[in-house]
């Protein structure tokens, strides 16, 4: 990481279908974050077209639309690298994607599509089939949306990839439980073992439809500890300045002390194959 960076996460109402609405409500938060120097500002899965698997076909957008268009615009004039969510339109007569587009000042829009499907989307979403990393003001970041930072291996290659922070947007209703307490379950390894700073982030309110979302909003260190969380209840920005000095430290070639070990620099992949190999089917004869 060349220098500190400031993020933003993200609490936000999305309402299924109601794209401008929702897109007002992108904008302004992202001006808000603009006034507080954040450089790298994420919304909820699917924060631009509401979350409701069973209306993806109807609601969904290419990445060629006025509204990424518009929110391309929005970054540029800002100044700050937009993380959102969307319902991304497959080809053809494919299903769509759940995606997350980065728009960067001056780029070309990039996606991440989710990697890991809940069972629940299965029937309406076609899965993304790559892990990549994107760069903005000095940092190196990676993707994944909410079921799919419960695979270890997803942080494991972002790693690998150099990613320094990684981001998890959520739409996870309130009948899943409280999300800050759920995610430091899991979250907090996903960041100590891979040596990242972790920003996660989730949906508030209604749908328009059937489902309630909790919201949520938490920053972890790269030996997982909890920098920051949201105490909102309501729509709101998150903030967090992540330390480039930590995680370099952590990072470099040289051990310094067991305690900034960079764990993945000593894995033994040679022995992993049993990882492809092994099914959960084997448990269950």
């Amino acid at each position: 990481m060349k220098t500190d960076c400031k993020i933003g996460l993200v609490q936000m109402e999305s309402v299924v279908g109601q794209t401008e609405q929702n897109f007002r409500t992108i904008a302004h938060l992202a001006e808000v974050a603009q006034k507080q120097e954040i450089s790298l500002l994420c919304f909820p899965e699917c924060a631009l077209n509401g979350y409701s698997p069973h209306d993806g076909l109807e609601i969904g957008e290419s990445l060629e639309s006025t509204w990424i268009k518009r929110l391309s615009e929005c970054s540029s004039d800002l100044g700050l690298t937009l993380l959102v969510g969307l319902v991304e339109r497959g080809s053809g007569h494919s299903k769509p994607y759940i995606s997350q587009v980065i728009l960067s000042p001056g780029e070309e829009p990039t996606v991440y599509r989710k990697v890991h499907l809940g069972r629940s989307e299965l029937d309406y979403f076609s899965p993304g089939n790559c892990f990549p990393i994107f760069s903005a003001h000095g940092t190196t970041f990676a993707v994944g949306i909410c079921w799919d930072w419960h695979f270890p291996e997803t942080a494991a290659i972002y790693s690998l990839k150099g990613a320094e922070i990684l981001f998890a947007p959520h739409a996870s209703p309130i009948v899943a439980g409280d999300r800050k307490e759920i995610w430091l379950r899991y979250l907090g390894a996903r960041a100590y073992d891979n040596s990242v700073y972790l920003g996660a982030c989730n949906l508030v309110g209604s749908n328009g439809r059937s489902k309630e979302f909790s919201g949520g909003a938490l920053v972890i260190g790269p030996k997982g500890d909890q920098l920051n969380q949201s105490e909102m209840s309501r729509e709101g920005i998150l903030a967090a300045t992540l330390s480039a000095e930590r995680i370099n430290l952590i990072r470099r070639p040289e051990r310094s002390s067991m305690r900034d070990s960079f764990f993945l620099a000593d894995r033994r992949k040679e022995l992993y194959h049993e990882l492809l190999e092994l099914d959960i089917k084997e448990l269950q004869k």
